[in-house]
């Protein structure tokens, strides 16, 4: 490659041993010559930072202390960066081989654009394959009605994120899909239909743990968007597809908790504003509907189609 620009990823950590090393060696073994690599660590206890300090003389700074959580130890990385573009990998998360030297190529064959993203696969704690997520040619308006990209496989041009602006500290759950929405108005972003990441889907990950609050902070997300002179005229151009979009996102993650009930009406919210956004999800729908019920055969058949889906 001739271009090589500095590379500078960051990993906020905390409390996850089990996967750290793995994430570290995700970067630091990556076959692009130019990677400045920042490691958070929000004051773990269970030897995270001796696994960092193992690795130390191959990372360019790192420090161990109480943060105020993901949001602000992400933001510490942000303001050391020196490179040219930046990305974060999770404690839990880790990149494929080449996923670094792919993005600098795509963003350095397209010069106009901000973000590139890749497709990333969901594991669990033994490294089986859960799930593929594929996303595709998206823009603003994508975003902004809540089509969901995967933050493992998102590199960014580090002028635009600075003029984007670094994180939202008030959120915890979407705060790179805030992100993406301030990033995309800045400039356009590319899709690479090839997988650049692995995240770890297990019991005390976030997405599992505090499902039942994605919704709060998708809905603040669509006040947002709303009052924001920036994004007022996209939003009345389609707003019931932006609320629908926030209620099925509510939706999904709802029934990840078990919260049945809550989960269908959700999803009839999204039906009833736009039935385009459920269309791709109406499996889920159906089984939230029956699944109180206790109805196995049900659930077997939804598991099933599920699987058939994702794979």
């Amino acid at each position: 490659m001739i271009d090589t620009p500095l590379v500078t990823i960051v990993t906020p950590s905390y409390n996850q041993a089990r996967f750290l090393e793995q994430t570290m060696r995700s970067v630091l073994d990556q076959n692009f010559p130019n990677v400045e690599y920042l490691v958070v660590d929000g004051g773990s206890t269970d030897g995270s930072v001796d696994l960092i300090q193992k690795y130390s003389k191959r990372i360019k700074w790192w420090v161990s202390e109480k943060d105020n959580g993901q949001a602000e130890a992400i933001n510490k990385g942000f303001a050391r960066a020196k490179g040219e573009i930046i990305a974060w990998i999770n404690s839990d998360d880790y990149y494929m081989p080449g996923a670094i030297a792919e993005a600098v190529k795509a963003l350095s064959d397209h010069p106009k654009v901000g973000m590139v993203f890749g497709n990333v696969r969901v594991v669990d704690e033994n490294e089986k394959v859960l799930n593929q997520l594929a996303y595709g040619d998206w823009g603003l308006s994508d975003l902004m009605s809540f089509h969901i990209i995967g933050q493992p496989a998102v590199f960014m041009r580090r002028d635009v994120l600075e003029r984007a602006g670094h994180l939202d500290q008030t959120y915890h759950l979407l705060l790179d899909h805030h992100l993406w929405i301030r990033l995309a108005r800045e400039s356009g972003m590319l899709y690479i239909p090839a997988l650049w990441a692995s995240a770890h889907y297990h019991e005390d990950c976030k997405n599992l743990a505090m499902a039942s609050n994605f919704g709060s902070e998708a809905m603040r997300i669509v006040k947002w968007m709303q009052s924001s002179e920036q994004y007022k005229t996209l939003f009345q151009q389609q707003s019931k597809k932006i609320i629908a979009g926030a209620e099925r996102l509510n939706a999904f993650y709802l029934l990840d908790a078990k919260e049945y009930s809550a989960a269908f009406r959700a999803y009839w919210k999204a039906f009833w504003l736009n039935p385009a956004t459920v269309k791709p999800e109406w499996y889920r729908m159906v089984y939230s509907f029956f699944a109180p019920l206790g109805l196995d055969g049900l659930r077997k058949r939804f598991l099933q189609h599920r699987r058939n889906k994702l794979n």
